[in-house]
C-alpha cells in the first residue's frame, strides 16, 4: 500500500514539476534572451546533479533529472525560435561551461578537510563521488544532444510551413532524446545494469511523456515573447 501511495505521489509531483519547468521557461522568455540563457545553464547543471537520484514513476525505476534535461532544451528551443540560432549557440556553450565548472568545483569542494563541527560533508561526498563515470557521461551526452537539437530544430523550421512550434519542439527533442538516452546509457551504465534494452526503453518512455507534457506550452510562448518572428 505504501509503495502504491509513493508511486502515485511521484506521478502527481512529476506533472507539477513539468508545469513549473515550463512556466519558468515562459517567464524567462518574457524577460529576454539573457534570462533564457541563464535558465538553460541552471537546468543543465541541475540535470547533471540530480541524475544520481532514482525514483519509481508509473511503476518504473527512473532518475529524477529528466524534467530538467528536457526543460533546458525547451528553453533552448524558445531561445532559438525568438532570438536566433547564434544566441542559442552561445547559450549552449555557456551551459556546457557551467556544467564543466560545476563538475570540477564539486571535486575541489570534496578535497577540503571538514571541521569537527561539520555534519554535511558526508552528504556532499555521497552525491559528488557516487559515480564520476555517470556524471561525466551525462555532461558529454547532454552537450552533444544540445548541438543536435539546435540543428534539427532549425532544419524543421525551414521544412515546415506555418510555424508549428509545438510540433518542431516535439520532433526535435524526440529524436535528440533517443541519441541522448542511448549515448548516456552506454557511456555511463554499460556493464553495470543487467539489461541495456530495458533501461533505454524505460528512460525513453519517461522522456517522451515529459516532452509531450511540455510541448503544448510552446503554443502560449508568443504571448510571452517580447520579439516578433
Amino acid at each position: 500500500m505504501q509503495f502504491i501511495f509513493d508511486s502515485l505521489l511521484n506521478e502527481w509531483l512529476f506533472l507539477a514539476h513539468v508545469v513549473l519547468a515550463a512556466f519558468f521557461s515562459l517567464l524567462a522568455l518574457r524577460l529576454g534572451s539573457f534570462a533564457l540563457a541563464a535558465l538553460i545553464s541552471l537546468e543543465a547543471v541541475l540535470a547533471n546533479l540530480f541524475v544520481v537520484k532514482q525514483m519509481v514513476l508509473f511503476g518504473l525505476q527512473v532518475t529524477c533529472s529528466d524534467v530538467y534535461a528536457v526543460g533546458s532544451l525547451l528553453s533552448l528551443s524558445l531561445l532559438q525560435e525568438y532570438y536566433g540560432k547564434q544566441e542559442a549557440k552561445k547559450a549552449a556553450h555557456a551551459a556546457f561551461l557551467c556544467m564543466v565548472f560545476f563538475a570540477l568545483m564539486s571535486q575541489v569542494h570534496l578535497l577540503y578537510r571538514p571541521s569537527s563541527f561539520d555534519d554535511t560533508h558526508g552528504a556532499f561526498d555521497a552525491i559528488f563521488t557516487s559515480s564520476p563515470r555517470i556524471f561525466f557521461a551525462s555532461i558529454a551526452s547532454y552537450y552533444l544532444v544540445q548541438q543536435l537539437d539546435m540543428r534539427v530544430f532549425a532544419w524543421l523550421r525551414m521544412r515546415l510551413e506555418g510555424g508549428h512550434l509545438a510540433l518542431r519542439f516535439f520532433m526535435s527533442l524526440g529524436l535528440a532524446q533517443i541519441i541522448d538516452t542511448c549515448l548516456f546509457s552506454f557511456l555511463g551504465l554499460y556493464g553495470i545494469v543487467s539489461s541495456m534494452f530495458d533501461l533505454i526503453l524505460v528512460s525513453l518512455c519517461v522522456k517522451w511523456v515529459t516532452i509531450a507534457c511540455l510541448a503544448p506550452f510552446t503554443v502560449f510562448s508568443r504571448r510571452f515573447a517580447r520579439v516578433n518572428v
